[in-house]
């Protein structure tokens, strides 16, 4: 749509005032009304807004102040707000829904189930659809991410080998399920720490810092929680895994690190009953 861009955050100027609303200035589209429950208080001709665009029930652009789930170019996990012959309609936020056609579902969308889309525009209607055949949207550039980057995450859907989950609005990538030490879902947002990017371009992520930066965030959480309890933990290197993910959300590996980093800078006793303050 030349001029604005649909399904996405526009600078635009009023041009007029009429009871129903404002006008904006869309350049080659003309006119675009923003309906008055969206006018900000003391907004006049002149002033220019941060508007998101988007086809009302008549496919005309349309204004809103209101923020989205998602725009076009986002991946997002929406829930569908209702179902008819055509497809599904799902709730991301703004008054009218967002259209996924059946031949754009993996299986059959139900009412009240939330899904992984991508958010795009329908080339042969022009319309903003939803879609849940997300790979065809993954970036083809390759990934220039180093081990330990921070990295934001969509969780995506769950697997055998652990999560797949959506890297930055971007790429694919996998938590394998012995790196997650809290309860996730579909849906979840989530920071992230690349671990691997492999030849081929898949990508292993963490949910925990990597390396030395995690011993060390590690470190200052257990000296926080001695201080806390009376200066000592009853688990020590020899405690089971299970445990020590229930009690803190670390790997063994990570939390046996962070005792030996501890204790090196003489902060802690080491003993057969755990660990104690200095």
């Amino acid at each position: 749509m030349k001029g604005i861009k649909l399904g996405d955050y526009n600078h635009l100027t009023v041009v007029k005032e009429v009871d129903f609303g404002l006008y904006l200035d869309g350049g080659d589209e003309g006119e675009i009304l923003l309906p008055a429950r969206y006018v900000p208080k003391g907004c006049r001709p002149g002033d220019e807004l941060d508007v998101f665009i988007y086809l009302d029930q008549d496919e005309r652009p349309v204004a809103t102040t209101e923020r989205p789930l998602a725009k076009v170019g986002d991946f997002a996990c929406l829930q569908v707000a209702w179902v008819n012959e055509y497809g599904a309609f799902l709730d991301w936020g703004l008054m009218k829904d967002l259209f996924c056609p059946f031949r754009e579902q993996k299986r059959r969308m139900t009412k009240g189930s939330r899904y992984v889309v991508y958010v795009t525009i329908d080339e042969e209607s022009y319309r903003m659809m939803a879609t849940a055949k997300v790979e065809r949207y993954f970036s083809t550039e390759p990934p220039q991410y180093q081990h330990g980057d921070e990295v934001d995450l969509l969780v995506w859907q769950k697997t055998e080998l652990g999560f797949k989950v959506i890297i930055d609005n971007s790429y694919p990538g996998l938590v394998y399920e012995n790196q997650v030490f809290r309860h996730i879902t579909t849906g979840d947002r989530l920071k992230g720490y690349i671990d691997i990017v492999r030849p081929d371009g898949k990508i292993d992520v963490t949910l925990q810092p990597t390396g030395r930066r995690m011993t060390e965030e590690f470190s200052e959480t257990l000296l926080n929680y001695l201080h806390e309890n009376n200066g000592r933990c009853p688990l020590g290197d020899k405690s089971p895994a299970e445990l020590i993910a229930d009690t803190f959300k670390v790997s063994k590996k990570t939390f046996k690190k962070a005792i030996g980093d501890l204790y090196k800078r003489r902060l802690i006793t080491i003993s057969d009953d755990g660990i104690r303050l200095v």
